[in-house]
């Protein structure tokens, strides 16, 4: 296959001529890139921050030399710019690696101190279980990230593996005298430690009614993503957060712990307005290369320290307030920065852009192939959804999402999260999880424009699908 363009903000666009149905494409054309939820290409400030950075502040940000003091400075500067796109404060911000490293961290950090408060003696402000010796509970969402369910599932393996000890302290405790339904009462806080509560089929969305049925005395972190990955709707975080706000009311008073909110915010910096203090969270995830900036990331913790309490995974020289050690890496933590400048200078055009392309593809696919035909996965009347997502299906039955790829000659694209490329004809979770039928959800295909899509290259993608279903359907 040739080579495909960069898809930067400032690429060219493609010089060939409209392509007729014919499926014989141009060999100057170039590729289109529309798979932006996956990752997004460096802006050029980034790039030119990026390299002066390794230039000019090459310096260990601990030392007191020029070099150093350099460092150190872009390292606070990015901080600020961090802050300043998601309504925070500096001080609230620790740089991590990515994604999936922020989001382990905020798992590592509620289960740990969930242990530290049990073991705790002579504590006076420690507040224990109801039930001597349960596990923390954990409540996420049926269409999380892996970076999220992963450590979840793994969490609740770990504890069902304590099973067997607790059936040798029930044998000690005589459990013959108990009531059967008490028995079963503690057995499920003991061993369950995780509820994945489900999206409505109706919006796709997790409804905050569930979360607060799912609600246990043992209970301490509630995670919910706030833009899905594949279908691009859009979580009701303030409203989680208003309610978890009033339940913890209500804890404080019965002497339990407060229930922290977390989201992870990968998809939807860059392409929406996003605040914490309107998100009401304890805890935000920030992915750089989701926002066309480097391939590191962040975590906000509200309270840094004071009202969020956060357990390092590392330990070493003492950097990003002791919670995440190791000498910072300046280059990217300054692109990351400029990243996040150019997000809040620009979100509201970034918006608009996409969202007309978007809407401009979906109306293109309704007219090549007809409605009755083409399936919107990610459209669920009356839910909001990031402006830059299309997920759909051509209905056929050879036409699943991964053989229409292979076919076309011109579009860059996914079947759905990147992170399930190996998942062969599997229709995602995710899609299935939000109600779409089987058959519709394994046609299923993941457009996702950028800053920098145009109705041009729509309309090269529609035609090229339209021939990659027509040799598809003269092969049967």
């Amino acid at each position: 296959m040739e080579a495909a363009a960069a898809p930067g903000r400032n690429a060219p666009a493609s010089t060939a001529s409209q392509p007729s149905g014919c499926g014989k494409h141009n060999s100057l054309e170039r590729k289109v890139y529309m798979d932006y939820n996956a990752t997004t290409p460096l802006e050029p400030e980034v790039i030119q921050a990026v390299t002066e950075a390794m230039w000019e502040a090459w310096g260990n940000p601990s030392s007191p030399y020029p070099a150093g003091r350099k460092a150190k400075d872009i390292i606070k500067a990015a901080r600020e710019s961090l802050a300043k796109m998601i309504g925070g404060k500096p001080q609230d911000i620790i740089f991590t690696s990515g994604g999936t490293e922020s989001n382990n961290l905020v798992i590592h950090s509620v289960v740990k101190h969930f242990h530290v408060n049990q073991t705790s003696k002579g504590d006076t402000g420690v507040h224990l279980s109801p039930v001597e010796g349960a596990k923390p509970h954990l409540i996420t969402s049926s269409v999380e990230h892996d970076s999220i369910r992963l450590p979840l599932e793994h969490l609740a393996e770990e504890q069902a593996a304590d099973q067997p000890l607790f059936f040798l302290l029930l044998s000690l405790l005589n459990v013959k005298m108990m009531k059967m339904k008490t028995f079963m009462v503690i057995y499920f806080h003991l061993i369950n430690t995780v509820t994945f509560v489900p999206v409505s089929k109706a919006s796709g969305q997790v409804e905050v009614d569930d979360i607060l049925a799912a609600v246990r005395p043992t209970t301490r972190l509630v995670s919910i993503m706030l833009a899905n990955n594949e279908t691009g709707v859009i979580m009701p975080i303030p409203e989680i957060s208003q309610h978890i706000k009033a339940l913890n009311r209500e804890r404080a008073a019965a002497g339990l712990p407060p229930i922290l909110v977390h989201t992870d915010a990968a998809q939807a910096l860059g392409k929406r307005r996003v605040d914490v203090e309107h998100l009401g969270v304890d805890f935000l995830t920030i992915v750089g290369h989701k926002f066309y900036g480097p391939r590191i990331g962040a975590l906000y913790v509200r309270g840094l320290g004071e009202c969020t309490l956060l357990c390092p995974m590392l330990f070493g020289g003492g950097q990003e307030q002791n919670f995440r050690p190791g000498t910072e890496n300046t280059p990217m933590i300054a692109g990351l920065g400029k990243a996040a400048e150019l997000v809040t200078q620009n979100w509201e055009a970034y918006e608009a852009h996409m969202r007309d392309i978007r809407d401009y593809l979906e109306e293109r696919l309704e007219a090549e192939f007809g409605q009755k035909r083409i399936h919107l996965n990610s459209q669920f009347p009356g839910t909001e959804r990031l402006p830059n997502t299309c997920n759909f299906s051509i209905r056929g039955p050879r036409l699943q999402g991964r053989m229409v790829l292979a076919q076309c000659q011109v579009l860059m694209a996914s079947v759905g999260a990147a992170c399930h490329s190996d998942h062969g004809d599997q229709p995602s979770p995710v899609l299935l999880n939000s109600g779409v039928p089987f058959d519709v959800a394994r046609n299923a295909l993941r457009l996702s424009v950028g800053r920098s899509s145009t109705r041009a290259e729509v309309d090269l993608v529609v035609q090229d699908l339209k021939q990659a279903v027509a040799q598809l359907e003269d092969q049967a």
